[in-house]
């Protein structure tokens, strides 16, 4: 059935146009302005047009320059199968473009309309229990659903054939944050996809029984049809199984945003991008999306009742930068204040708002936004803070939402710098999710807690961090941390041996290279194919019992783990005095080619695991001088060398920090003795 009303008659962009919206989406940047990108999502379906104007008049305000659109919309622009009204659109997006301001179109394929669900019962999606979940909530159905595959194409499609050439819109924005909060589904659909995507993968069936292992318990298939996703069973399913079915569910919701994303590119030349969550997400493999893009972009949520929210902040603002490849990216969400789906959803502080906005601008944000711009009345989210709070204009965040935008507006010359970094930390989606599945050598074992408690400790020596994959190029950095790293494969382990032999240094942790991709223990002694870097082999794991704690030579002491080390051309640095490896290395160091590798078999904490730190990065090269506690800094580096830091303090009292140059807001003159105020940020030009 044809539309209700007729698409945008704007001329569409020449040539010129057309290659200066490719070069912005190559460059990682939103175009149409030289300014910091300012805003949030903007869901006007939820208020009259007296409100619209109204609330148009205080995005002006506040200085907001950018709204995501349309995002939970579907049901309106298609209230019925093939019938389209886009009326409403039409004219909040005139509205928008009347008032300068930009917008960031949302296809809405994450909330299918009731009238999908009551069409396609079996495109519902199925839990591993079994259970068939139903229609009220937020996310899409079965990803492998063909039904919603065809669907979500065509309404993305038609949004771009009306919207392409519209005058307000900037960007695209696919769908909204895949995996949350359906990441799998068991259905039919998924089942016979997995099956291809398995034949994709091994080719034939022997090749996926000698992967698999399926001569244990004695799980051999003898046809494709005899396959099942790993269901919830009487025991622990095969992992190698289970780990596949992860990687299959990843990338059959990448199938989905690439369906989208090739409907929009036949119409629009705008960049187009879906918003990740980058370390809050772990069924995606980022790795695998982030070339999907055309920039990446991010939502991020404090955990607010932990005392280092802000820490996690950082390393989730850092992950972000580093599946952009070091280029600018958009925080497409976060929050003013408290959220409302953690267990005890704790307000910001005043000042909190800024601090954590301008941590994410200083690890190479060019864009901070939120949800959403006023806060819902009705539904799930009326307890989530906005820019605008149902206190309204009189209230604190809307105050400090005001002077944020200000802020910002006086920022614009850090558009397109980068952050530099010469350390970084070894991220792997697929290690991951294959140490946390069943029947662990301890339960203690996280790969995530190894993961934040190295950051957070380079974090507190000030030490700017990237994250990386095994297999990417790594010379570039001094320093490589690769805390948690249960899984690797051939390739990435010969890429880290490279990149120790060409004079890199790598510190590794205990539980790492235990298994391959196939979470098969390679043959021999463990470490596996860290053997040969790390100059040792484990005879045998000595994790600890519940509190358990061994003193280790040098005034340490660890936890949760020990192992039983034989040195293989690698030097002991400390040892265990204590406990079920005593008298056998803790630390140890081996020398490779033009550089080194560093092995610790031991739970380090605190101040304990710093010092390890700061050995590893004095081995590099690095002499690192921590800030006061509690400050970060971040240097962002433009294309023509100027320097900006960006200092934020977190601590309750005064910091004084060396940084001769001028405040990039005020132009006041810094110098060696800057001061920073408690709770505040400044941004300075370096001098040369």
């Amino acid at each position: 059935m044809p539309s209700k009303t007729a698409p945008h008659t704007a001329a569409a962009p020449d040539a010129a146009a057309d290659a200066a919206a490719d070069a912005a989406a190559r460059s990682g940047w939103i175009p149409g302005t030289s300014a910091i990108r300012f805003g949030g999502d903007y869901n006007p379906e939820q208020w009259t047009r007296e409100t619209w104007l109204e609330d148009i008049e205080l995005m002006r305000e506040a200085g907001v320059n950018l709204v995501s659109v349309g995002i939970f919309s579907w049901a309106l622009l298609e209230p019925r199968e093939g019938s389209y009204d886009f009326a409403f659109l039409d004219e909040v997006l005139d509205l928008l473009a009347g008032a300068g301001i930009d917008v960031d179109l949302g296809t809405p394929t994450t909330v299918p309309p009731a009238w999908f669900w009551k069409a396609y019962p079996q495109a519902r999606p199925v839990t591993r229990e079994g259970v068939t979940l139903g229609f009220g909530s937020r996310g899409i159905v079965s990803p492998s659903s063909p039904e919603y595959r065809r669907a979500a194409a065509a309404i993305a499609e038609r949004l771009a054939e009306r919207y392409a050439h519209h005058p307000a819109v900037v960007m695209w924005h696919v769908h909204n944050e895949y995996g949350a909060p359906v990441s799998e589904s068991f259905d039919e659909a998924s089942v016979r996809n997995f099956r291809r995507w398995l034949e994709r993968r091994y080719g034939s069936l022997d090749a996926l029984n000698t992967a698999w292992g399926t001569t244990f318990w004695g799980q051999v298939y003898g046809a494709w049809d005899e396959v099942d996703a790993p269901r919830q069973s009487a025991s622990v399913s095969n992992p190698a199984h289970q780990l596949d079915f992860k990687r299959f569910s990843s990338d059959a919701l990448l199938e989905c945003f690439v369906l989208e994303r090739d409907a929009i590119r036949r119409h629009a030349t705008q960049p187009i991008t879906t918003n990740f969550m980058a370390t809050s997400c772990p069924a995606i493999d980022y790795w695998r999306w982030a070339p999907e893009v055309d920039l990446v972009s991010n939502d991020h949520y404090l955990t607010a009742s932990r005392a280092d929210a802000h820490v996690m902040l950082a390393m989730d603002a850092d992950f972000t930068r580093s599946l952009a490849g070091g280029r600018p990216w958009v925080l497409m969400e976060h929050s003013t204040s408290a959220v409302n789906w953690q267990p005890r959803n704790v307000a910001k502080r005043p000042g909190e708002l800024a601090r954590n906005s301008m941590s994410h601008l200083a690890r190479g944000a060019d864009a901070i936004m939120f949800f959403q711009f006023r806060a819902s009345r009705f539904g799930a989210e009326k307890f989530h803070s906005a820019m605008l709070p149902h206190a309204g204009r009189t209230s604190r965040v809307w105050n400090e939402v005001v002077a944020l935008g200000d802020l910002v507006g006086d920022l614009s010359e850090l558009r397109g710098s980068r952050v530099e970094a010469s350390v970084a930390i070894v991220w792997s989606t697929e290690s991951f999710w294959a140490q946390e599945l069943e029947w662990r050598p301890s339960v203690d074992l996280s790969h995530r807690e190894r993961l934040e408690a190295f950051y957070a400790e380079l974090w507190k020596l000030g030490v700017t961090v990237d994250f990386v994959h095994p297999s990417q190029d790594l010379t570039g950095y001094a320093a490589v941390f690769a805390p948690s790293l249960y899984l690797l494969d051939e390739a990435s382990a010969a890429n880290l041996r490279g990149y120790v032999e060409g004079g890199g240094t790598l510190a590794v942790s205990y539980f790492s290279g235990i298994v391959d991709e196939s979470d098969a223990v390679p043959p021999g002694p463990f470490p596996g194919r860290l053997r040969d870097v790390l100059g040792l082999t484990i005879e045998e794991f000595q994790p600890l019992r519940e509190g358990g704690r061994v003193a280790v030579t040098g005034g340490a002491t660890g936890t949760v783990w020990t192992d039983e080390i034989v040195l293989e051309g690698a030097a002991s640095v400390e040892h265990f005095i204590d406990g079920p490896a005593a008298g056998r290395p803790a630390i140890t160091r081996n020398a490779l080619g033009e550089g080194s590798a560093w092995y610790l078999s031991t739970r380090f904490e605190g101040a304990t695991l710093g010092a390890f730190i700061d050995d590893v990065l004095a081995d590099a090269g690095l002499t690192v001088v921590p800030p006061p506690t509690g400050l970060e800094r971040v240097i962002r580096v433009a294309d023509d060398g100027t320097r900006y830091l960006v200092a934020i303090n977190h601590a309750e009292r005064d910091a004084v920090i060396d940084a001769p140059g001028a405040d990039v807001a005020t132009g006041d003159v810094t110098d060696a003795a800057t001061l920073v105020r408690a709770g505040a940020t400044r941004v300075i030009r370096l001098a040369d």
